[in-house]
């Protein structure tokens, strides 16, 4: 059973809820995707107001446990600011942390991040910091006071999928008790699957399904993905080797010529 901040955690699949054509679609995706976590971005204009109210009622509908999302905050005063106000919303101390450096590869700030994840850590909150695959970055993060890493695959939206896998596999070898959530660039099944491989505790994505020509059926597709990856890595997969091995033993194996 997943354990994240303490709590035991159904699904080892998190789904976003943005860029859906309509909330029907939205919640049926989700009830799809088998998820118990979905992340929500605040938006300060919208918080207080209607919209809001309609989106906050659409997800409590759905039964899951809410991460809000500092998606957007370029500084760690803005995202210390915005996971407040997310806290005071949604009642939950859980924030993914977001403090984006790059415009156009919507890369993380981690010197930022690691600001405003210590502060945050301090004002009681549970941080899940969306970070590259830096293992210095992630020793930083765990000493702010993170129980939960959450490295990129690739840049948001991407569907690139995992484009370092060393440096994705060395984080997991060198903090094998810290729960980590690939999150960002996934783009197919099989790039959620490989993140399971490779011993990664859970995924998170959102444009991939919310974008899909059939949603719903992209979020079944996943799901899957995700469970079978994640059997694969418990069951013990076979190491790759540089020559080939006969499946089926060549020993004693009776050999016929013909007679001349």
């Amino acid at each position: 059973m997943l354990k994240l901040y303490g709590e035991e955690i159904a699904s080892r699949f998190l789904i976003g809820t943005a860029l859906y054509p309509s909330p029907a679609i939205m919640q049926d995706a989700i009830c799809a995707s088998g998820a118990s976590v979905v992340t929500v971005s605040l938006r300060r204009e919208t918080a207080g107001g209607k919209t809001g109210d309609g989106f906050w009622n659409l997800i409590r509908e759905l039964g899951t446990k809410v991460l809000p999302n500092t998606a957007g905050c370029r500084t760690p005063k803005e995202a210390i600011a915005t996971a407040q106000l997310a806290r005071e919303l949604f009642e939950t101390p859980w924030v993914k942390l977001e403090v984006i450096g790059d415009d156009e590869t919507l890369q993380p700030d981690v010197v930022g991040l690691v600001e405003a994840a210590n502060e945050l850590s301090r004002d009681g909150f549970k941080v899940f910091p969306y970070c590259t695959e830096d293992l210095t970055v992630a020793a930083r993060l765990i000493d702010a006071g993170c129980e939960v890493i959450m490295p990129w695959a690739s840049p948001i939206g991407s569907a690139k999928g995992i484009v370092n896998p060393y440096a994705l596999k060395t984080l997991r070898a060198r903090f094998p008790n810290v729960p980590m959530i690939v999150d960002a660039g996934l783009g197919a099944p099989s790039h959620a699957a490989q993140a399971m491989e490779l011993g990664f505790d859970a995924v998170l994505l959102n444009t991939a399904i919310a974008k899909a020509d059939d949603p719903v059926g992209m979020a079944k597709a996943f799901r899957f993905a995700v469970e079978a990856g994640r059997a694969g890595f418990e069951a013990g997969l076979m190491e790759p080797r540089d020559l080939a091995s006969p499946s089926t033993p060549v020993v004693g194996t009776p050999f016929w010529h013909a007679a001349s």
